[in-house]
């Protein structure tokens, strides 16, 4: 598989390298006015590498460059690998998106609605894969309401395996009834005990059998080997302070060198620039990279496809530097440009993309035939310099050529 992803000059994929370097120039900015420690980037059409550029440091106090194999904590952009892990078993027809999600954790049989009301109709497996089946998240410093606070106070995070999560998170009544808002939410980790229910496995040997060793992701995992601690990346912050600061903060930052007892499909692998292009380009090519194809095609359609209904884009969410309205809407475990001349985008028509509490990034653009991948280590906040966004635009000022090309 050492073709795939072989670098190609910019010109010859249909892509300006004098508007690429402005990328450069954005990266050298945002370091140099301490936003981030460094930050890496790698930018691919046709299906060849035509810009890569770093900038920083990986460790501020050690000043060692940040590198295009440095290792980092991707949290969210976990959610786009947990969704092709959940349509590896849609194509086995193990799961259908209208199967309650009852029928494969029975646990959620009784659940019930906010403040113990009986449920307008049991949560979906297809709600489960959008932020609509009517959980909260029950992360952060402190609980943001009832629901996240009977999350805390249940220990969910302390649970001792993927199915005594699914336990523990059953017996808090949902934050809404399904279907009738969306919520970022635990969702996506509990996917991560289906996967184990369907397929007899746990879910971090699923995810390395089922897609990492597929697409040849050789430093992607729930853990960092020691041989590979020194390429990690020191996580970041700026909370209440002035300067970036050392992340401490044990419910963000564990072991890397151990496997948690809750794999986190939400935000729990660590990666690197080279591997989730790797990943990226196999859903580029619809579920396919170098002859290994992990999913079907029409799996990777209905995964990347908006799925919210037009009540639910027009009342729009926030989701840090996610926005879901008309036209940028939520497929599984990503947001999708459906419309992107109506959601005030400059990215291609299914356009589908994720980023990560790191502030990592990336998208890919099936009508410019185009990925993008944005690797830094702070955690993000208001005020920050919105990447995705001005990559984005500036990638757009860069496109020379027809997607067909």
């Amino acid at each position: 598989m050492t073709d795939i992803l072989s670098d190609a000059a910019p010109e010859t994929v249909g892509l300006s390298e004098t508007e690429l370097t402005k990328i450069d120039d954005l990266l050298a900015e945002v370091v140099e006015d301490g936003q981030f420690a460094g930050a890496s980037i790698l930018v691919a059409r046709h299906g060849k590498v035509a810009h890569r550029a770093v900038a920083g440091v990986k460790d501020l106090a050690t000043g060692e460059p940040l590198a295009f194999d440095t290792v980092f904590r991707i949290f969210s952009m976990t959610k786009p690998v947990t969704a092709v892990a959940m349509m590896i078993l849609y194509d086995q027809g193990l799961w259908r998106p209208e199967d309650p999600v009852a029928k494969h954790l029975p646990e959620f049989a009784e659940v019930k609605g906010p403040d113990g009301a009986a449920l307008d109709h049991a949560p979906t497996l297809g709600e489960f894969m959008t932020h609509t089946a009517g959980f909260g998240y029950g992360i952060g410093p402190g609980p943001h309401d009832e629901t996240d606070a009977a999350y805390i106070a249940a220990g969910i995070w302390q649970a001792t395996d993927l199915a005594d999560f699914a336990r523990k998170v059953a017996t808090i009544p949902l934050a809404y009834q399904p279907g009738s808002r969306w919520r970022y939410s635990l969702s996506m980790d509990l996917q991560g005990a289906i996967i184990e229910r369907l397929s007899g496995m746990t879910f971090p040997d699923f995810m390395r059998t089922k897609i990492f060793r597929p697409l040849g992701m050789v430093d992607t995992d729930f853990y960092v080997p020691t041989e590979k601690l020194p390429r990690l990346a020191t996580l970041y912050h700026k909370y209440f302070v002035e300067q970036l600061t050392v992340l401490d903060h044990p419910g963000f930052v564990r072991d890397p060198r151990v496997i948690p007892n809750i794999a986190s499909g939400g935000g729990g692998l660590y990666s690197t620039l080279g591997d989730y292009a790797r990943f990226a380009q196999a859903l580029l090519n619809k579920g396919e990279l170098g002859g290994a194809r992990i999913i079907s095609e029409a799996a990777a359609d209905i995964m990347m496809q908006n799925h919210l209904p037009q009540a639910i884009l027009d009342a729009g969410v926030i989701a840090g530097a996610q926005k879901i309205c008309p036209g940028r809407g939520y497929a599984y475990n990503g947001a999708v440009f459906y419309d992107p001349i109506l959601a005030g985008s400059p990215v291609g028509r299914g356009t589908y993309q994720w980023d990560g509490a790191s502030s990592v990034w990336f998208w890919i653009d099936p009508e410019n035939d185009l990925l993008f991948v944005g690797m830094v280590q702070r955690m993000m906040q208001e005020g920050m310099p919105r990447m995705q966004e001005l990559t984005q635009a500036l990638i757009a000022g860069a496109l020379r050529s027809p997607p067909t090309s």
